[in-house]
């Protein structure tokens, strides 16, 4: 099962409302992406703390629907 872009980036638009957010898709087959956010949300986090909260954003779709998200995450 494959995850849309367009739901990934839904997905991460309605977590972090204030964040710059670049999506691109690394295969072309929906599965393999690489998201670089940033957000005023992660002050003050390490960059697990960073990872943890998208994957939170993701709702479960992690490992399910979506197999491979490569992160960059920062403070703006």
């Amino acid at each position: 099962m494959a995850l849309p872009i367009t739901e990934l980036r839904q997905l991460l638009s309605e977590a972090f409302p204030d964040a710059m957010i670049d999506v691109v898709d690394l295969a072309g087959d929906n599965d393999h992406y690489q998201a670089s956010i940033t957000s005023s949300q992660f002050e003050g986090k390490n960059r697990v703390q960073q990872h943890q909260m998208v994957y939170q954003a993701l709702k479960g779709k992690m490992g399910d629907e979506l197999h491979a998200l490569a992160l960059k995450t920062r403070t703006p």
